[in-house]
């Protein structure tokens, strides 16, 4: 895979997380199914090959039939093999690639872009890439013989099978990771498609562009991870010095030249700005000017608090190697390819790792973008997941989820039975949302809680846990946008601090852009509401619209920059596993 050809051999890029429309959690597996295959072959049209003269058509017929090849890198392709069974039967297993003996111009023109694979970040083992010069020539040789004809012709199918699904859809089924992203709208009919658009294709590389996804910050990914690519062939492997402690702008670092070498290398750093225009005292000596300026600048893009300062964490980033990098541009473009290719106007993409929410016009440009806070890694994890927004309530009560009671709530209770919801603000509920108590909680009332028999709630206000404004696309997962009593946390580098839902940092902006095409609904008319408006107040959107919480942690942002952020929840980490251990793919 794309790890192991590492070792031994840039943006505005959320754009179309954006493109999301209702029924995004359902579930479908990312390889067809069989009764898929079959819904499929019905439709296949028989493409313009020639009769097999060679006889290889049986022995065809037979690798379709066992649905395994030894010759192939992954010998075990039963999870395409009744959509290889149906491309060949309206041809009588003719071969499809080979006419005269020899390779197709269009089997040339795919063989090069399964050769070519690394460049859109996958795994070039997976298509077989290393041995198709070799078997090319046998080909070559072999003077028609059936055997080799046969071989030959379905390796590639399986392998261009394996190779357009993955660029359109991914390689692995977002479900397997328990995201909420169906793939299923996006499947092609294989067979059809092949014997339609493939097999006979005036332009293959047209063809195969047109599989992926189409959106302008995902090319802009792509090209970044090819800059990358070729960057790693001529990036330094050696290490920058540690520190024994957090190197200030004015102190002495004695890997500076080292430092600056790769500032420049990455961007980050303008090359008229080196060593060479320093003194040799300012050089050798001494951290400042220009080079904390590009150590700002590489922090601001890698998610650190941009302080120019050269702290273990910083220095940690700096000696990230870049087969690191293009494994999370890798990672990113897979995530790229779950996605829906449709969309609907004013789409709102939070991504996780990165912290950021933005909202976008229809012409894709970027209309509103703020940070926003997660859910803490490893307790609260934010899902990954899309649905619709269909409302906002302004000065929200604050239902507590009975996890919550149960782990936080009520523990607090039993220790301060007498003043822990007047400090909390917090009030009791029956189910009809009467309240029970919001000052002393008898042991009865206690119980009753425990034992989820009353609800608890926090009333709307200053102190509510999620602010002023709730934005609602109802889930399974229970999770919402929100505005938050703690601004403070906004100013944070790292800022996964939530239950799991979503905090936004200009929750009066976005209510207003949502609601623009309202005109009773202006800033000034959602600040009031916010502020001194009615209790609970629920204003419903004209439209739905599309919200997705996806995870990236390498994205190339409006500005043009390529960022890269932790994997704060390991989900790239449980990819990259599964990755590893190459087709078929969950």
């Amino acid at each position: 895979m794309l790890r192991r050809k590492l070792h031994a051999s840039s943006g505005g890029l959320l754009l179309a997380l954006w493109f999301v429309l209702a029924g995004c959690n359902s579930h479908a597996t990312s390889r067809p199914s069989q009764e898929a295959a079959a819904a499929q072959s019905s439709s296949a049209v028989p493409p313009a090959v020639a009769p097999d003269t060679s006889g290889a058509a049986p022995l065809i017929q037979a690798i379709a039939t066992d649905g395994t090849l030894a010759e192939l890198h992954a010998p075990n392709f039963k999870d395409y093999q009744s959509l290889v069974q149906a491309l060949y039967q309206p041809v009588n297993f003719a071969p499809v690639w080979i006419r005269n003996g020899q390779p197709t111009p269009q089997a040339l023109a795919v063989i090069a872009a399964l050769e070519s694979s690394l460049q859109k970040g996958l795994n070039p083992d997976d298509y077989d890439a290393p041995l198709w010069p070799q078997r090319l020539n046998a080909l070559k040789a072999a003077s028609g013989n059936a055997e080799m004809i046969a071989k030959f012709d379905a390796a590639l199918t399986v392998a261009a099978m394996r190779y357009v699904s993955d660029l359109h859809i991914g390689r692995v089924n977002p479900k397997h990771f328990k995201f909420g992203i169906d793939v299923e709208q996006k499947k092609y009919d294989l067979p059809q498609f092949f014997s339609q658009n493939l097999l006979n294709a005036s332009d293959v590389p047209k063809v195969l562009a047109g599989v992926e996804p189409q959106y302008y910050f995902y090319q802009r990914a792509e090209a970044a991870l090819q800059t990358y690519l070729k960057l790693a062939a001529i990036y330094p492997t050696d290490s920058l010095p540690e520190a024994a402690r957090t190197i200030a702008p004015g102190d002495a670092y004695p890997g500076e030249e080292q430092l600056i070498q790769r500032l420049q290398m990455l961007g980050d750093m303008p090359r008229e700005a080196g060593a060479s225009n320093r003194s040799d005292a300012e050089r050798f000596a001494v951290y400042n000017g220009p080079v904390v300026d590009g150590v700002k600048h590489f922090q601001n893009r890698h998610g650190l608090s941009a302080d120019g300062k050269l702290s273990k964490e910083t220095i940690r980033q700096l000696n990230t190697p870049l087969s690191a990098r293009i494994n999370q541009l890798s990672d990113s473009l897979e995530h790229w390819r779950w996605l829906p290719s449709s969309f609907a106007p004013l789409p709102v993409a939070v991504n996780i790792p990165g912290f950021k929410l933005r909202v976008f016009n229809p012409d894709h440009s970027i209309a509103l973008t703020m940070n926003v806070v997660v859910g803490r890694a490893l307790r609260t994890e934010t899902p990954v997941f899309a649905d619709l927004m269909k409302y906002i309530v302004f000065r929200p009560y604050w239902n507590i989820p009975p996890s919550i009671v149960r782990s936080e709530v009520a523990p607090g209770i039993a220790k301060d039975p007498g003043g822990y919801l007047a400090r909390k603000d917090f009030e009791i509920t029956d189910s009809n949302g009467k309240v029970v108590t919001g000052d002393a909680v008898s042991p009865e009332v206690l119980a009753q809680l425990r034992a989820g028999k009353l609800m608890i709630r926090q009333r709307p206000g200053p102190k509510n846990a999620l602010g002023l404004v709730k934005f609602i696309f109802p889930n399974s997962n229970n999770v919402y946008l929100h505005s938050t009593p703690s601004p403070e946390l906004f100013d944070r580098s790292r800022r996964d601090f939530s239950h799991g839902c979503v905090r936004v940092q200009k929750p009066a902006e976005l209510a207003a852009f949502l609601l623009k095409d309202q005109p009773n609904w202006t800033l000034d008319a959602v600040n009031a509401a916010m502020q001194s408006g009615p209790n609970n107040q629920q204003v419903n959107l004209t439209r739905p619209v599309p919200v997705i919480l996806i995870y990236m942690t390498a994205i190339v942002d409006e500005d043009g920059q390529v960022y890269f952020y932790d994997d704060i929840y390991g989900h790239d980490k449980a990819l990259n596993a599964v990755l590893a251990k190459g087709p078929p793919y969950p």
